[in-house]
């Protein structure tokens, strides 16, 4: 395994539409190995492989899991989710605002409506389908990651973008963000 570089808006791979993953070889596994790596290293909660120059269709999520994360996130805390060809399904008709921030946007945050829950489907690390139900931070982390397999950063859709500031409110905001997003 190796940590990535994370690319940057400037990249051209971070604008395009990915494409589909055929393949689930050796390489695919290492790219997933190396995304896994990366976003822990990061820190980050998500991250998509755009991200690192790759355009693939392929995300990766993990949130937290220390004590107070188990307790907000319950049984998704600490679970791995390396998605292939993602794709929402289903969505709930509540969006709710929210910060988030991304690994390739160094030291911006913004405010952002998302779904509340999310039905995801996709193809594990081994190409057999998967289906994810998702709410909350989690729904959003996904919503996020699959944005980036479309050539879509936060920053096209916030409502507001800012560099977060000494004030604790917003500080502990952009935090979070920043552990909950890529």
């Amino acid at each position: 395994m190796a940590i990535r570089t994370i690319i940057q808006p400037d990249n051209p791979t971070l604008r395009k539409k990915a494409i589909r993953v055929q393949s689930f070889d050796r390489k695919f596994q290492t790219l997933i190995d190396d995304m896994v790596e990366t976003m822990l290293d990061a820190p980050g909660v998500g991250l998509a492989a755009p991200q690192v120059g790759v355009s693939q269709r392929l995300i990766v999520v993990r949130l937290q899991d220390d004590e107070a994360s188990k307790e907000e996130f319950g049984e998704h805390a600490g679970v791995l989710y390396a998605v292939a060809n993602p794709e929402i399904i289903k969505h709930s008709r509540i969006l709710v605002e929210g910060i988030e921030a991304c690994l390739s946007i160094p030291g911006y945050a913004g405010k952002v409506d998302r779904y509340d829950s999310v039905v995801i489907t996709g193809l594990d690390r081994h190409g057999k389908p998967i289906r994810i139900k998702a709410k909350d931070w989690l729904a959003r982390v996904f919503q996020h990651e699959i944005d980036h397999l479309e050539g879509k950063l936060y920053i096209d859709i916030a409502t507001e973008v800012f560099r977060p500031s000494d004030q604790d409110d917003e500080k502990d905001a952009a935090d979070k963000a920043a552990q909950t997003t890529s």
